[in-house]
C-alpha cells in the first residue's frame, strides 16, 4: 500500500545534518534546500511501493475486483510518446490497464514522427492538415499488422494491458482505414475503440456499423458540454455504440450524477475518465483539481463499479496543473493512491 500522507515525506537526511544546520548554510538557504526536496521526495515515497514492477515484477491496478487504468499517453503530456516509454511509466505507477492512443502503436509500426505528430484534417484545419491526412492515408495502405501483434507482446510481457484503443478522426476515415483501426483495436487486445462523439446521426450510424461488424464498441467521449441526453441519442444508431463516460467533464458542465447515468447505462459504458472538476454553474466549465479537491463524486462511482462488479476500467485522465513543488509522475502516483483508497 502507498503510504496514507506522501505530502509530509520525510526531508533527506543531509538537508538536516549538523553541517547544514550550522555555519555551511543560513537558516533562508537550508529553508530554500528544503523546500526544494520536498517535491521529490513525496514523489518518491508515493512510487516507493511500486518498485517491485519497475524492477521486474508484474504491475497488477486491480483494486476489488475495479481495473484502474490511466489514459496514455496523453496523461503523461503528449499524443506520440514512445511505446516502450509508455510501458515504463505504466509499470513504475503500478499500474496494469490503459487506455492507449494509436499514435504510438503507428510510430512503432514504422510511419514517420513527422507525420505522426502532424494534426489531421477537420472542417476547420485547413489544407496544410487535409495534406497530411493524405499521407497517413496513404501510408496506412501499406502498413501490416505484425509490428501491431509485436507491441501487444511487449505490454503482455510488461504485465500491462491494452483494454482501450483511442483513435482520433475517426468520422473521416474511409471504409478501408476504418478496417484498419478495429483490426489493430482487436490485435491489442482491446475491447472497444474510444473516440470524440460527434454530434453528426450519420457518422455515428456510419462508424456504428463498423463496430458493429467487427463486434467492438465505439465508445463515444464527450466534454462538458455533453448532456447525458446526447449519450442516449447515440445507443439508437448502433448496439455498438457506446460511452466513455467522463465523471469530471459531466459533472462541470451540470448534467447531474454521474451515478445515476451509470446505474442506468453501464452496459453501454466502456471506461469511465477519472479526474476532478468543480461544479460551477454560472460558468457550467469549472476547473479541474487534484483529487479530492473538486465536486466530482470519485470514490462514489469507483463504489459503484466494484460493488456491482462491472466490467469499466476507471481511467484515470490526468489534466490539472502540476503544481511547482511536484511532478507530473508525482500527481500521478497520487491520483492512483487516491483511487485505492478508496476501493480499500
Amino acid at each position: 500500500m502507498l503510504r496514507s500522507n506522501v505530502l509530509f515525506s520525510r526531508i533527506p537526511e543531509s538537508l538536516y545534518s549538523k553541517n547544514i544546520m550550522m555555519s555551511a548554510c543560513t537558516r533562508r538557504e537550508f529553508t530554500k534546500l528544503a523546500l526544494t526536496a520536498l517535491p521529490a521526495a513525496g514523489m518518491f515515497s508515493a512510487l516507493n511501493p511500486l518498485r517491485a514492477a519497475a524492477s521486474g515484477g508484474k504491475p497488477n491496478s486491480r483494486v476489488a475486483g475495479v481495473h484502474i487504468g490511466l489514459n496514455v499517453p496523453y496523461s503523461f503530456g503528449g499524443r506520440t510518446m514512445a511505446g516502450d516509454e509508455i510501458l515504463k511509466n505504466c509499470r513504475e505507477l503500478n499500474l496494469s490497464a490503459v487506455e492507449l492512443r494509436a499514435q504510438p502503436v503507428e510510430l512503432f509500426m514504422g510511419m514517420p514522427a513527422i507525420v505522426v505528430a502532424a494534426k489531421t484534417g477537420s472542417p476547420k484545419a485547413g489544407a496544410a492538415a487535409d495534406g497530411n491526412t493524405a499521407k497517413i492515408r496513404e501510408w496506412r495502405k501499406s502498413a501490416t499488422m505484425d509490428r501491431v501483434k509485436d507491441f501487444r507482446r511487449m505490454y503482455d510481457e510488461g504485465g500491462v494491458s491494452i483494454e482501450i484503443l483511442k483513435v482520433d478522426g475517426i468520422f473521416a476515415m474511409t471504409p478501408e482505414e476504418l478496417d484498419y483501426s478495429f483490426t489493430m483495436a482487436k490485435l491489442l487486445g482491446a475491447r472497444a475503440i474510444s473516440t470524440e462523439i460527434s454530434k453528426v446521426d450519420a457518422d455515428v450510424r456510419r462508424v456504428g456499423e463498423f463496430a458493429e461488424k467487427h463486434r467492438l464498441m465505439i465508445a463515444l467521449h464527450g466534454h462538458a458540454s455533453t448532456a447525458g441526453a446526447q449519450y442516449e441519442h447515440s445507443y439508437t444508431l448502433g448496439k455498438f455504440v457506446g460511452t466513455n463516460l467522463d465523471i469530471g467533464h459531466y459533472v462541470a458542465g451540470d448534467n447531474g450524477s454521474p451515478v445515476e447515468f451509470m446505474k442506468r447505462h453501464h452496459a453501454r459504458i466502456s471506461h469511465v475518465h477519472i479526474k476532478d472538476r468543480k461544479l460551477d454553474k454560472q460558468t457550467k466549465n469549472g476547473p479541474n483539481t487534484p483529487f479530492g479537491e473538486g465536486d466530482t463524486p470519485i470514490k462514489d462511482v469507483l463504489r459503484l463499479i466494484r460493488d456491482n462488479k462491472w466490467a469499466i476500467q476507471a481511467t484515470i485522465e490526468f489534466e490539472y496543473k502540476v503544481p511547482e513543488t511536484s511532478t507530473r509522475m508525482g500527481e500521478i502516483a497520487r491520483a492512483v493512491k487516491y483511487c485505492r483508497d478508496a476501493l480499500a
